[in-house]
């Protein structure tokens, strides 16, 4: 029988990084409900129908695989990292070749019987920083060692770059972005760090001017740059979202106002943000932006207190990548970056993006739930300790 109150027992953890979770769970309904209306009716479906199998069951999933994820030990996470890079290097390759495509990008792979599509830069994101947090902890002993530390660990680095570049070059400048803050809190040598971002800079360089997007690529730089100079197709994604946060106002429209959701191609996803201003103001945006704050600073706790270097090396780098892609989502629709594709953590509409951001809050909470044990079992220890005296 389903006993809310033993769930509530059994969860650990930050309870202000739950409480964010709650939230942005919360405006994530509320925001999709209101800029899925038009695809909706496009489809000839009810908006309530269209939320219930698109995104409320991706939401409560995701709630699902916090909640598991946490229970679980994070010390296990080193050995799964293991089978997860074993897994997304092939898969990875296998979706530039046989992927579906969007935007002209192969991103998607479809999981047999079920028919479910899902993006492998998700997966890709989850496995390398976890694989990195192992790495880096298990050669703190020789952590200066070029052969033995330094090139297997750029190596898997720039591996996955490449490979998630070819089709995401954002995705990919991100996770390579957190993988040398990664680098830098592991100990890695500043000399070795800079050959591993410019090692970046040629992989980049040839993505940009070499890779099969490189059209694509260069048109959103230009578009960005040179806004002035661009044909009105080229910038009107970036128009319509500033039309948004324009008309929005400091208190918004009010929610299902938006009248951008009818333009924007991705109102539920790329450009959420755009939405959430466009409905609740200057004053809803910077909600959303005082939670992803908030969210780092509980994370950066999280690592500060953390007995382990593991479980320091794990909370980081997955705190660092949430809301990283969180503040790119945001920059891109106020108007601060090229447009990018990448979602708004836990609020935008995604199945895949949705459990794979929900595991890493999961991971990042089991890490916090032994923070708190480690801490209590030593002030239970004092306290044993003083009994003694006292007497």
């Amino acid at each position: 029988m389903f006993n809310i109150n033993a769930i509530l027992e059994r969860t650990k953890g930050d309870r202000w990084i739950w409480l964010i979770i709650i939230m942005l769970s919360l405006i994530s309904i509320m925001a999709v409900y209101s800029a899925t209306g038009t695809i909706a009716n496009k489809k000839g479906i009810s908006v309530e129908r269209y939320l219930l199998f698109k995104h409320v069951i991706f939401v409560f999933l995701g709630i699902g695989m916090i909640y598991i994820s946490h229970l679980l030990d994070y010390k296990y996470y080193a050995g799964i990292s293991k089978i997860l890079m074993i897994i997304t290097l092939p898969l990875l390759l296998y979706t530039l070749v046989f992927g579906g495509q969007i935007n002209g990008a192969a991103r998607w792979v479809q999981v047999p019987v079920i028919g479910l599509t899902f993006q492998t830069s998700d997966l890709a994101k989850l496995a390398l920083i976890t694989f990195l947090a192992r790495m880096l902890t298990k050669k703190q002993e020789n952590i200066k060692d070029v052969k033995n530390a330094f090139l297997p660990i750029m190596g898997s680095v720039c591996v996955v770059f490449i490979l998630i570049a070819l089709a995401n070059l954002s995705t990919a400048l991100m996770l390579f972005g957190v993988s040398i803050l990664l680098l830098i809190i592991g100990r890695i040598s500043i000399k070795q760090i800079l050959v591993v971002c410019a090692g970046g800079v040629v992989l980049l360089m040839f993505v940009i001017f070499l890779g099969p997007r490189r059209e694509t690529y260069k048109s959103r730089i230009n578009a960005f740059m040179h806004p002035e100079l661009q044909h009105s197709d080229k910038t009107y994604q970036s128009d319509h979202s500033k039309i948004a946060l324009a008309t929005g106002g400091l208190f918004g429209k009010g929610p299902g106002n938006s009248t951008e959701r009818n333009f924007l191609p991705h109102p539920y996803s790329d450009f959420i943000f755009a939405i959430i201003i466009e409905e609740y103001g200057t004053v809803g945006g910077l909600a959303i932006v005082v939670l992803y704050l908030v969210l780092l600073y509980r994370c950066v706790r999280i690592v500060t207190r953390s007995p382990k270097a593991f479980g320091a090396l794990l909370a980081a780098g997955l705190s660092f990548s949430l809301t990283i892609q969180a503040f790119a989502n945001m920059a891109v629709a106020v108007g601060l970056g090229p447009v990018t594709g990448v979602p708004l953590p836990l609020v935008s509409m995604g199945g895949t993006s949705m459990i794979f951001t929900s595991i890493a809050f999961g991971i990042i909470l089991s890490v916090s739930r032994d923070v708190e044990e480690h801490s209590s079992n030593k002030q239970e220890k004092v306290i044993v300790g003083e009994i003694p005296a006292m007497a």
